[in-house]
């Protein structure tokens, strides 16, 4: 089975599922294709995004793209939850919410999905063999490298939003132990929720995605109808600074505007969140290399 993608570029980082490594795989160019925009995955650090045959009841295609690898977008469309998603083959679908733009003019190395290997194909363009040899070695990092970017990044972005949180508010900074009634039993439902499996989409009771968790803890503990997305529920509520944090806040990663990933905040510098599909509903604390990028305070 073939897949097409939209440019070549060195090996796909990708991981397939019970493979550590992809030795008998190779990438295919399509012809006359434009990429509207890259993107770069932007997941939970150290794990992989699914691949999908569709935006819409589509299937796991068996390999995933590793976080960190920049992608070119050939499509955009929105399922029938108002997700949007990106089609990065002729038949390849990621989640957008998973990803960050590409800056225009950043140096980046596209990744591409495998396809069967059959015969090597000895005319290659020149240009292209000789620019992905070169890209390949320009690219090479070290672990420590990677881990010492993403915290640089975590750091300026908490700084931004500090910094403009600072100039609209004046609020005095409270002890995260001195929660209102509402906030304690959202914290407490929250807690309860601790050992559910994850399951992209769903809404609870007995299994739950980030912002599904989200939603129905609010709406069960507080009363309080929250969107349905990461994207909409970022746009409730009151921005606070991540210095005061109090139990029943919103934290969430990623861009502030369009994030991926989010959490309930419980005091004592933890969280509750459906993490991943291996993890599930978990219980976590924040650290300086996995820290949110902005909070939000919905009661």
């Amino acid at each position: 089975m073939k897949h097409k993608f939209f440019k070549v570029g060195a090996a796909a980082a990708l991981t397939v599922t019970g493979v550590s490594a992809i030795t008998s795989m190779k990438t295919v160019r399509a012809a006359n294709f434009t990429a509207i925009k890259q993107v770069k995955i932007s997941y939970l650090p150290g794990k992989s995004l699914n691949i999908w045959t569709n935006y819409e009841n589509g299937r796991f295609m068996g390999y995933r793209a590793k976080d960190g690898t920049v992608w070119n977008v050939a499509d955009t469309a929105l399922d029938k939850k108002g997700n949007l998603w990106y089609k990065v083959g002729t038949r390849e679908w990621i989640e957008a919410r998973y990803t960050v733009d590409v800056t225009p003019g950043e140096k980046t190395q596209v990744s591409q999905a495998p396809t069967a290997k059959k015969t090597t194909t000895k005319k290659a363009t020149k240009t292209v063999t000789t620019v992905n040899k070169k890209t390949a070695a320009v690219a090479t990092k070290t672990e420590t490298q990677k881990k010492a970017e993403k915290v640089a990044k975590v750091k300026k972005a908490k700084q931004i939003v500090n910094t403009a949180v600072k100039k609209t508010q004046n609020t005095t900074k409270t002890s995260s132990t001195q929660a209102t009634s509402t906030a304690a039993s959202i914290v407490a439902l929250a807690k309860q929720q601790v050992g559910k499996n994850y399951v992209w989409g769903a809404e609870g009771p007995d299994s739950f995605d980030c912002s599904g968790l989200v939603q129905y803890v609010y709406q069960k503990a507080a009363g309080v109808n929250l969107p349905r997305t990461t994207y909409d529920q970022v746009k409730v509520g009151q921005t606070v600074s991540l210095d005061s944090l109090q139990p029943g806040d919103l934290v969430f990663w990623g861009s502030t505007t369009a994030p991926y990933h989010e959490a309930i905040y419980i005091g004592n510098n933890q969280y509750v969140n459906a993490a991943t599909p291996e993890q599930g509903t978990i219980l976590q604390t924040v650290s300086s290399y996995y820290q949110p990028t902005i909070a939000k305070r919905v009661l």
